[in-house]
């Protein structure tokens, strides 16, 4: 099994918060690899990491970054894949690491999920992959189709409670 996705973060603190995309991952059943490479503590493997991505059957890179929050941007500056940005919660409830990746120059797109949105940034890697990949594409609407239920039956079971003066 090869991994068409990536997740990398600056440091394994982030794991709490990456586990929900490799959860979504793993629901969809896509191979994905886990690493952790920092823009500034270890930017020659972030570049060795980016330009041969492509070359190992990476379709899509999620990368997690807070503080400074440079990865994203620096991976997708030495990739032509998909670059989905994570802003970490690591200071200023993650205001500055959003700034930071999601404020890239022209030509080098990252795009970017809110604020320790992992989740999104897996449903985001899914429906990317689904253009192509018809398994994906099915399995996604189901997944879809399935966030609709879940608000069509909570609205029949809010019809049950009663309140004097609720008119629904």
């Amino acid at each position: 099994m090869s991994p068409r996705v990536s997740i990398i973060m600056g440091s394994t603190s982030d794991m709490p918060i990456m586990e929900k995309a490799a959860k979504i991952l793993d629901e969809f059943k896509v191979p994905f690899e886990i690493h952790a490479l920092s823009a500034h503590r270890t930017p020659k493997e972030v570049e060795e990491f980016a330009s041969n991505a492509a070359s190992r059957g990476i379709e899509v890179i999620i990368a997690a970054a807070g503080m400074a929050a440079h990865l994203p941007g620096v991976i997708a500056a030495s990739t032509t894949l998909p670059v989905i940005g994570v802003p970490i919660n690591a200071s200023l409830q993650g205001v500055d690491a959003l700034l930071a990746i999601v404020q890239m120059p022209p030509g080098i797109p990252v795009a970017t999920v809110g604020v320790n949105a992992s989740m999104n940034a897996a449903l985001l890697a899914v429906q990317i992959m689904a253009v192509a990949d018809s398994r994906l594409a099915k399995d996604f609407a189901d997944y879809k189709n399935g966030l609709k239920n879940k608000i069509v039956k909570a609205n029949e079971e809010l019809k049950e409670i009663k309140f004097q003066y609720k008119t629904n």
